[in-house]
């Protein structure tokens, strides 16, 4: 055990307000002259050293006043010894030869440290650990720099509500006068809020006040809260949030009088308790603009603020009237303005009146625009989005502005502010960007499952900052059952430096649309590939208004897969369905568009508030095989709801009107591959293309004797196929819900929402339904196959005839089998037109945002409260990202 240290250091409960008392040690030990016999005074005929093995003799004289020639006293042979001490280089020293002044110094040297090893500690890393400690390995040894260290790794511990921590140091003797620390932790529990006390409280119950604190008292279900551990500094924060809840209901005279934290005696919890005085309840009195600046009405000012005479006191307004009487200074040019506000309490009358001083100002410019921390990104990235030149009249709106619109870049890291300091004359102001850039690349991975594309990938790559330019190169692939698809696409924002944006996407889609056969087998139903390439510019209108124009030319080829080809190898209606034979062939779409968009946004990543409006039109027919106008609308809009909630509304919708011929009757003018689909990702709750139009093939078993339909499940021997719309819309409303400091640490930021929409408008396919039907015992359909001559049979012969017969036909309907010609089994079904109703679909849900250690992570659980039938929904959705 290390001489003169405390066996065991251990934390104590500090008390509110008070310094927390180091960890107790003894006083070291103090070596004291071994002197032959008491010695009044002398002359030093000799000095010499004995001991001494690193430290060279005249080094140690040189901490001491002693030298040869010169008297002693006891006093100066004692001031010695003390001295020795002092530089704390030696554990044991002594004087002799006092008698006749031959003086000699012994010397033992402190130790030279081996190690410094930490043992018992998990809570916190050993790296953490000893970036905090003095001692390190070839260091001299002191038992005071051994108390000093066993404080600090105790504040380590307290910070983190440990206060049951022991440190026990030991001293491990090696050769060579070598030692080893080692100290051994306890760490102890975690230090707990078992019970928040408040007395004095009569206005507002012991629970109201305690939601108001950070502090929370532990219970189970903050099982993952940090708020339940104690920390001194939280405890001083409760206060102040105590004060500020009081004093924005009106009580202008509360005061904590006294708050004590006490560690029970298991060390384990802490019971804190809260003396308070409330005092009356005041309202407001006379409200007063008093202002220096002449451009200023007082009158009008004062009636601009939010409190008025007689309201309850708040001082919430208050700090928010001098923010926006700063602000309306800011607009006027004024950068620099000094508001303060001078309270008149009336305790008679229990009245507050208020006087708002706006100090003396002048009016400002910009001298300068200083951007510092860009290492990548090119200065001119950031210049242009700034509202303001050097030169220009301040303006504290357009500050506010390109602080939203670099922040809005996605650069850099979040809530950027933009600073002010005076410039080299009282009228002139220096703008200062600090910017601390982050990765702008971005890795983005989709995972899924649904019944249609059962396993789903997607995979995004972007660099939203190519060459530190600003510019947007971006590729993504998409791989499922389902689907595959590649694109590619550049955007720069700036075209020679000029405020024109110009982009272009190249992709390749190869959609596959899917059936069931026998033994519940998915076959290929019919195949969509899209090749093509969109070129986009855009211009600035106004500060929120932009016109962007685009350009696309792709082929489609729609052909159909082996399921719905006969046995010419032509598409067969009965097989595929009228309504995509209708639609097979290979056709180009040439297309010009426009979209006039507002967007007031604060932030372009996370809006908190702020508009976003769209309205888009495209017209396919300049060129090419296809003839529509397409249009479309949709709209955002964000509210700050205080306290961390964002409450946000989302709409949109479309309608395409073509002026093709129709193909024939049941074919609507406006193919498959140009009408809108809704689903998964936008319609959370629903699977993808899971809403609106489609036809649904349900399967009879193929006995002749048992021909009972097969329940209606697309897994199930039943095909589903969807056929979009021309017309949907589209709501939502969601709530993003702040968490606790810990959940904020670890990036979660859940919500919950409701949506509402619809797609429809399409023209009634033709079926294959033509039958007779009638039902059994149990109510399941069945198929008469005497009943009518339209009947779709389950035997097709080479020439295309329908029969039930494995060999021959029959020639009248309950005749008997005639023929040998042997005939290809088909299944039996018949066709349902589902979903084509604007009568909306609504769903609900949570979903929660996860900055992750491997990448932004995004899980919903949605249900779908009302949907019409054949519409496929989904609960459980997950994407996951990286960024580089």
């Amino acid at each position: 055990m290390l001489a003169g240290v405390p066996a065991a250091a251990q934390t104590t409960a500090p008390a509110p307000n008070t310094a927390a008392p180091a960890a107790a040690a003894p006083a070291e030990a103090q070596a004291t002259p071994a002197a032959s016999a008491p010695v009044s005074s002398g002359i030093i005929r000799t000095l010499r050293v004995e001991g001494s093995q690193r430290i060279e003799p005249e080094t140690v004289l040189s901490y001491t006043k002693l030298r040869v020639g010169i008297p002693y006293t006891a006093a100066t042979l004692d001031q010695a010894l003390v001295d020795l001490q002092a530089s704390e280089l030696f554990a044991d020293y002594s004087i002799s030869g006092v008698e006749s002044g031959d003086i000699v110094l012994r010397i033992r040297e402190n130790p030279i440290i081996n190690r410094v090893i930490l043992e018992g500690n998990k809570a916190i890393k050993s790296d953490k650990i000893q970036k905090e400690i003095k001692l390190a390995p070839r260091q001299i040894f002191t038992r005071t720099a051994v108390r000093a260290d066993v404080a600090r790794i105790i504040e380590l511990y307290r910070r983190q509500g440990r206060f049951a921590a022991v440190v026990d140091p030991k001293q491990v003797n090696l050769d060579q006068n070598r030692v080893d620390v080692v100290f051994e932790i306890t760490e102890g529990a975690k230090s707990k809020v078992r019970q928040i006390n408040i007395i004095g409280n009569e206005k507002f119950s012991d629970d109201q006040l305690r939601g108001e604190m950070a502090t929370k008292q532990s219970r189970w279900f903050r099982l993952l809260s940090s708020n339940t551990s104690y920390d001194q500094d939280r405890l001083n924060y409760d206060q102040q949030k105590l004060r500020q809840f009081y004093l924005t209901q009106g009580y202008a005279d509360f005061r904590v009088t006294s708050a004590v934290a006490e560690l029970t005696p298991d060390k384990r919890d802490f019971i804190i308790t809260y003396v308070v005085e409330e005092g009356q309840r005041y309202k407001f009195g006379d409200v007063t603009v008093d202002s220096e600046i002449r451009d200023f009405n007082n009158e009008a000012l004062a009636k601009s603020l939010p409190m008025k005479k007689g309201d309850w006191y708040n001082a919430k307004l208050i700090e928010d009237s001098i923010d926006s009487l700063n602000q309306a200074a800011g607009l006027f040019g004024y950068a620099f303005t000094d508001t303060n506000a001078d309270f008149k309490p009336d305790r008679s009358n229990l009245t507050m009146g208020v006087e708002f001083r706006i100090g003396q100002a002048q009016r400002t410019y910009v001298e300068r625009i200083d951007i510092n921390g860009n290492t990548q990104t090119q200065d001119k990235v950031i210049r242009r989005e700034m509202r303001l030149a050097e030169g220009d009249a301040f303006n504290d709106f357009q500050i506010k502005r390109s602080q939203d619109r670099i922040n809005s870049l996605g650069f850099f890291q979040d809530k950027m502010e933009l600073k002010r300091t005076q410039g080299s004359a009282p009228d002139r102001i220096i703008i200062e960007a600090p910017l601390e850039e982050k990765s702008t690349g971005q890795l983005q991975l989709s995972a899924g499952f649904s019944s249609l594309e059962r396993f789903i990938i997607q995979a995004n790559i972007t660099q939203e900052n190519f060459r530190g330019k600003g510019q947007t190169l971006s590729a993504g692939v998409n791989y499922s059952s389902y689907q595959k698809s590649v694109q590619l696409g550049f955007t720069e924002p700036y075209l020679f430096d000029k405020n024109v944006a110009v982009g272009v996407d190249v992709f390749r889609r190869d959609l596959n649309q899917f059936t069931f056969g026998a033994n519940n087998n998915r076959e290929s139903f019919y195949q969509q590939i899209s090749t093509g390439f969109q070129a986009r510019a855009g211009v600035p209108l106004t500060e929120y208004w932009s016109l962007s124009g685009r350009y696309g030319l792709s082929y489609d080829e729609l052909t159909v897969g082996a399921r719905g080809r006969g046995v010419t190898g032509q598409c067969d209606p009965l097989l595929a369905g009228q309504y995509l034979c209708d639609q097979l062939g290979n056709r180009w779409t040439s297309s010009i568009g426009y979209s006039l968009i507002y967007n007031s946004l604060n932030s372009g990543l996370r809006p908190t508030a702020g508009t976003r409006f769209t309205f888009s039109q495209d017209f396919a027919g300049l060129g090419g095989d296809v003839k529509y106008l397409r249009t479309s609308v949709n709209g955002a809009k964000y509210f700050g709801l205080g306290k961390g909630f964002i409450f946000s509304v989302l709409g949109e919708g479309g309608y395409i009107f073509s002026w093709e011929d129709r193909i024939r009757a049941g074919a609507d003018r406006v193919r498959i591959t140009d009408r809108f689909y809704l689903g998964e990702p936008n319609f959370r709750g629903f699977d993808i293309r899971g809403v609106g139009p489609r036809v649904r093939r349900r399967f009879y078993n193929d006995s002749v004797t048992q021909q009972a339909l097969l329940p209606v499940d697309r897994n199930n021997n039943n095909s589903d196929d969807s056929l979009g719309g021309r017309a949907y819309y589209l709501g939502r409303a969601e709530l993003e819900i702040p968490l606790g400091a810990g959940a904020r640490e670890l990036g979660l930021r859940p919500s919950i929402y409701a949506q509402v929409g619809s797609l429809f408008s399409v023209t009634r396919p033709l079926l294959n339904q033509n039958f007779a039907q009638t039902r059994d015992a149990n109510g399941n359909l069945v198929f008469n196959p005497d009943g009518s001559p339209n009947l779709i049979r389950n035997y097709t012969t080479p020439t295309g005839a329908t029969t039930t017969c494995p060999t021959g036909e029959r020639l009248v309907p309950t005749g008997a089998c005639v023929g040998n010609t042997v005939n290809v089994a088909q299944p039996l079904f018949f066709e349902e037109f589902l979903g084509n109703s604007p009568r909306p679909r609504v769903s609900v849900g949570v979903g929660v945002n996860w900055n992750s250690p491997f990448g932004p992570l995004r899980i919903d659980l949605a249900r779908a409260l009302i949907k019409q039938r054949g519409d496929d929904d989904k609960l459980i959705t997950f994407n996951v990202g990286t960024q580089f």
